[in-house]
C-alpha cells in the first residue's frame, strides 16, 4: 500500500525541514556530546525521528516550547510521566510548600501525606497496603523479591515484549520458533533471563498454563494490556482466566499499572474489576516528581509479616534511602487529590475517544490496512489490521521508517507523539482543539504519503 521510494523522499524532506527549524537544539546536542554519554542525559533520548532531539525550554499543561521558540501540543507527556500535565498547579504548590516553606525534602522520617496516599491508592486499586519507591522499575523489582520470599519459588513469568522498566527478569521474549530467549540488545545481563524467568505471549492461555504447571513461578508480572510494544488489549475473558490459573498453581499475580493507569482513576484494575495480589505503579502519580509504589493485598501482606526472618528494615534488598521521601509523597498526594481525579479522567477519556475516531476516519478514507487502539485516555495507531493480539505480532508490525515520517512531520507542524511508537496521551489540560490539530496534520501527512 505504501510507495517506499516516495516515503523515503518525504522523510528526507521533513528531516531537512527539522534541521532548518531547530538550529539551537542541534547546537545544544553537539555541545552535549563532549560531556554526556551518547550526548544526552539518558541514552533513550537518542530515540528521535530526525537525527537529534529537541531541547526543552519550558513546559506547562499540555504545551512544550523548545529552545528555538516553537510551541508544541504535547501528546507524548513524558511517555506517561506527565499524564497530569506539565507542572500542574496543585502539585507545584504542594512541592513548593514542602521544599521551600516546611523544608525537609529528604529526612529519615515519615510524613502524614504518605498515609493519605496509601489510603487513596488502596481506594483506587483495591489492595490496602502500600510502600513507595522513586520509579516503577524499583516497585516491580521489590514486588518480585517479596513474591519470591513468600512463595519460596525462584522464577517470574512475563509476557513477550512486555515492559516493566529495567528489571533483569523481564527482558526476554518468545522467539520466532516458540523458544524463550533473551531480548535482543539486552545490556550486560547478570544472568541469562531464561534462567530466572518464563515468558509467554499475551492472550495465550494454553502456554500460560503450561509454564505455570512446572510449579516454580513465584509471580506473573503483567500489564493488564500491553503498552510499550503498542497497545495490545486482552481478549474477552483472558484476564479472568489468568487470575484463575495463577490461583490454581499457587502463583501471585502482579498488575503493573504504570502505563495502563490511562484506563481510569484506578487503572485497568478498577475499570475491569481485576483482583491482583500486588499492584505496581509509577511515573504519573507524582505529577512529574519521581515517584512510584507497590500495593499488597491483605493476604500477601499477612504472609510477608509472618516471615520473621526477612530483613525488611536494613539490607534485605527491598528499599532505598530516598524512597517515600517527603517531597515525592507530597507530590503524589496533590496529584491524586487535585489533578488526576475521577472527573479529570472522564474528560481525558472523552478526548481519547475523539482522537481515535479521527484517526480511524483517516485510515478508512484512504483505505489503509492500519488500525487504531484506545486504552482509556491513551490511543495508538499501528500499520497493520486487525490490531495485533500479542507482543510478537505487534513487534512484527513495526515500521520504523513510517514511524519516523509521521513523527517528524507532526513535530515540524507543532505536535509531539511518544518517540518510541505512535502513542498519544491526553492530560487534564488537553483540549478538543489539540486533538483536532493532530487530526488535521495526520490527515495531511497521510494524504501526501498515498498521493
Amino acid at each position: 500500500m505504501i510507495d517506499r521510494t516516495r516515503l523515503a523522499g518525504l522523510l528526507a524532506r521533513e528531516r531537512g525541514a527539522f534541521r532548518e527549524r531547530n538550529p539551537r537544539s542541534a547546537a545544544a546536542y553537539q555541545q552535549a556530546r563532549a560531556h554526556l554519554f551518547g550526548g544526552v542525559p539518558m541514552t533513550w533520548m537518542n530515540k528521535t525521528a530526525a537525527g537529534f532531539p529537541l531541547y526543552m525550554d519550558r513546559a506547562r499543561g499540555a504545551r512544550v516550547t523548545d529552545l528555538d521558540g516553537h510551541e508544541y501540543v504535547d501528546l507524548c507527556l513524558g511517555d506517561t510521566g506527565a499524564m497530569a500535565g506539565h507542572s500542574p498547579r496543585a502539585t507545584v504548590d504542594a512541592v513548593a510548600e514542602r521544599f521551600a516553606v516546611l523544608g525537609g525534602a529528604t529526612v529519615m522520617m515519615p510524613t502524614e501525606d504518605a498515609t493519605w496516599v496509601g489510603a487513596e491508592l488502596g481506594r483506587r486499586f483495591g489492595v490496602p497496603y502500600w510502600s513507595f519507591s522513586l520509579t516503577a522499575t524499583d516497585a516491580n523489582r521489590w514486588a518480585i523479591r517479596l513474591a519470591r520470599a513468600v512463595t519460596g519459588r525462584p522464577r517470574i513469568l512475563v509476557n513477550s515484549y512486555c515492559y516493566h522498566g529495567s528489571v533483569d527478569e523481564v527482558l526476554l521474549v518468545v522467539g520466532p520458533d516458540g523458544e524463550q530467549v533473551s531480548r535482543e540488545g539486552n545490556v550486560g545481563a547478570p544472568v541469562d533471563p531464561t534462567v530466572t524467568s518464563r515468558v509467554v505471549e499475551f492472550n495465550d492461555l494454553a502456554s500460560l498454563e503450561r509454564e505455570l504447571s512446572y510449579g516454580d513461578v513465584a509471580a506473573v508480572l503483567m500489564e493488564p494490556a500491553l503498552t510499550n510494544i503498542g497497545i495490545v488489549l486482552p481478549e474477552p475473558g483472558y484476564l479472568d482466566e489468568v487470575r484463575e490459573l495463577t490461583r490454581r498453581y499457587g502463583t501471585l499475580l502482579v498488575n503493573d499499572e504504570t502505563h495502563t493507569f490511562s484506563a481510569g482513576p484506578g487503572g485497568c484494575t478498577r475499570a475491569w474489576g481485576l483482583r491482583p495480589d500486588i499492584v505496581t505503579i509509577g511515573k504519573a502519580i507524582g505529577g512529574g516528581i519521581p515517584s512510584g509504589g507497590y500495593g499488597l493485598s491483605a493476604e500477601v501482606a499477612a504472609r510477608v509479616d509472618g516471615m520473621t526472618g526477612l530483613d525488611l528494615v536494613d539490607m534485605g534488598g527491598v528499599g532505598g534511602t530516598l524512597a517515600g521521601n517527603a517531597l515525592s509523597v507530597a507530590a503524589m498526594r496533590a496529584t491524586l487529590e487535585h489533578v488526576l481525579t475521577d472527573e479529570a479522567f472522564d474528560r481525558m477519556i472523552a478526548l481519547a475517544v475523539r482522537f481515535t475516531k479521527g484517526v480511524q476516519e483517516v485510515i478508512d478514507r484512504n483505505a489503509l490496512p492500519w488500525s487504531v487502539t484506545r486504552l482509556g485516555a491513551r490511543a495508538e495507531y499501528r500499520f497493520t489490521s486487525p490490531a495485533p493480539r500479542d507482543g510478537g505480532e505487534s513487534n512484527a508490525a513495526g515500521d520504523p521508517e513510517l514511524d519516523d515520517y509521521l513523527h517528524v512531520y507532526l513535530a515540524n507542524r507543532g505536535v509531539l507523539l511518544t518517540p518510541f511508537h505512535n502513542m498519544a496521551l491526553m492530560c487534564p489540560d488537553t483540549t478538543e482543539s489539540d486533538v483536532d490539530r493532530h487530526y488535521e496534520i495526520f490527515a495531511a501527512a497521510v494524504s501526501e504519503l498515498v498521493a
